[in-house]
């Protein structure tokens, strides 16, 4: 009787404890009579920031035979460039190489920094730091800055005979043509933050249980499936940017 009294108590207070989790909790900032998420602000920066210094590490003494940091953002970049041949091809990819690595290095950089730093040790009184990414604000914008570019690049390369593809092949697909720019940031956008969100929501959960070993292979797991995500949304951007220059 006991022992089942015990069960029963530990089954309760887990389940309290699982009741208090949030994920995606904001607290906020008031700057010139406009709200900002503070979270998102705040981490945003510190990954560009981030991003800057490597940059200028990888710049600053420059040699024939790259090395240290040299070597390492020569890395990246090709592994970026790898991703824009890829999906425009070797004659088209250069003048949207910036963009795409922006992408990559941006939402890289946001759903690691929610993977990797332990942004709950660091209490608010409200609200908590995490990953950008998780707050679906910050996926839209990127989804719709996609959007803008596919757009920009189609309109840049064929004037206003880009608008022909939506009469193509027949006119009774402009609807559906239509639609399809609608879906398309819509998917982006809700792929990144609902993976990272989930992510974010199983480690906690996971922590509140067995708050030991157990929840690191998921946390591992959370870091591979971070960098997979800023792949696939960097590829698309390039895959449909790739769509719109198409038979220029």
């Amino acid at each position: 009787m006991n022992t089942l009294q015990s069960t029963s108590l530990i089954n309760f207070n887990s389940f309290f404890f699982l009741s208090d989790i949030e994920v995606g909790k904001h607290f906020y900032l008031e700057l010139n009579g406009i709200t900002f998420h503070g979270q998102v602000l705040v981490v945003s920066s510190i990954v560009t920031l981030i991003v800057f210094i490597f940059s200028f590490l990888g710049t600053s003494n420059k040699n024939i035979i790259p090395n240290g940091w040299q070597n390492f953002m020569e890395s990246v970049v090709e592994f970026i460039k790898d991703i824009a041949v890829n999906q425009l091809g070797e004659s088209a990819y250069r003048p949207w190489l910036p963009f795409i690595g922006t992408i990559f290095l941006f939402v890289f950089g946001c759903n690691w920094a929610g993977a990797v730093i332990p942004w709950k040790l660091i209490k608010l009184n409200e609200g908590e730091f995490a990953a950008p990414t998780n707050d679906i604000n910050t996926t839209v914008a990127l989804a719709l800055l996609t959007s803008f570019t596919y757009f920009y690049a189609g309109f840049s390369t064929k004037g206003f005979g880009y608008f022909k593809r939506y009469i193509e092949p027949t006119p009774i697909l402009l609807p559906i043509n239509i639609l399809e720019d609608f879906t398309k940031p819509l998917s982006l956008s809700f792929r990144l933050f609902g993976n990272v969100l989930a992510d974010e929501l199983t480690v906690s959960v996971l922590t509140v249980l067995v708050p030991l070993f157990i929840p690191l292979p998921v946390m591992l797991l959370g870091v591979f499936a971070s960098s997979v995500q800023a792949l696939i949304f960097s590829t698309l951007a390039g895959a449909y940017i790739a769509e719109s220059v198409e038979g220029h």
